[in-house]
């Protein structure tokens, strides 16, 4: 099964016909809420508001651990993530869709792993390729068809939030490498990787980054909303491909 974890701009998928909705208990706590059980485009699919049907749960406060367990007890081995993200790189204007393929980790503070010394022998997680690739593969093949275009490939920059970053702050990220900037992508995308389950991220491009194109002054948080809101029906669009795309 496959499982569509929703960030900003996306607390709801209007184009899910909702068949259930079941709260879950893990051993890390609860998930930012109940997960939504029903069909998209005919398939089944469980979909999470990663920051609460009310966006009400701050990046960092998000139970990351709590949320990939719960997916994993239902059944699910696959996970499309959905992340709103600031362009760094020239041509990640805001309105457009990215699959990155790489991801650097700026967090801190957050449990960050279900290897915590106190019921498993600690393991080590190869993380070399961050993002499953036949599952990026899978939504690249979704966007030709549902004619949603999507950039293939960049470096997401995971930093801590809630607040946005200063200038200086991209500049290093940029000559870090990053092409982007979120705040969610870590620890979700490596706790995944511990679950065995394949993950996968749309990160969707609502604004510039501190210094970039518009936001040299400041981001316009009113304009990211407008943004958020038109780019979202894309992605909507796209993950309705992706789940008739979908198969175990």
């Amino acid at each position: 099964m496959l499982a569509i974890l929703g960030g900003t701009g996306l607390t709801q998928l209007t184009n899910l016909e909702i068949t259930r909705r079941q709260v879950m208990r893990t051993p890390y706590g609860e998930p930012s809420g109940a997960l939504t059980f029903g069909t998209l485009g005919g398939h089944e699919v469980i979909f999470l508001a990663r920051h609460g049907y009310g966006h009400t749960i701050a990046p960092h406060l998000v139970n990351y651990r709590a949320n990939l367990w719960a997916l994993k007890q239902e059944g699910v081995k696959r996970i499309v993530s959905v992340a709103s993200v600031g362009g760094i790189r020239a041509d990640l204007v805001p309105g457009t869709l990215v699959i990155p393929d790489q991801i650097i980790d700026y967090t801190y503070g957050r449990e960050f792993t279900f290897v915590d010394g106190t019921d498993r022998a600690v393991t080590h997680t190869d993380f070399t390729q961050p993002y499953t690739q036949s599952l990026r593969s899978r939504i690249l093949a979704a966007s030709r068809i549902a004619d949603v275009s999507c950039l293939d490939g960049g470096v997401y920059a995971a930093v801590q939030g809630p607040r946005l970053d200063t200038i200086a702050e991209v500049n290093r990220l940029e000559r870090d490498g990053a092409d982007m900037v979120g705040m969610t992508g870590m620890p979700e995308a490596a706790l995944a990787r511990e679950l065995g389950l394949s993950y996968a991220t749309i990160a969707a491009v609502v604004n510039y980054a501190a210094g970039r194109g518009d936001s040299c002054n400041g981001v316009n948080l009113d304009n990211v909303g407008k943004v958020a809101q038109g780019v979202m029906a894309h992605v909507r669009t796209l993950l309705e491909c992706v789940v008739e795309c979908d198969g175990d």
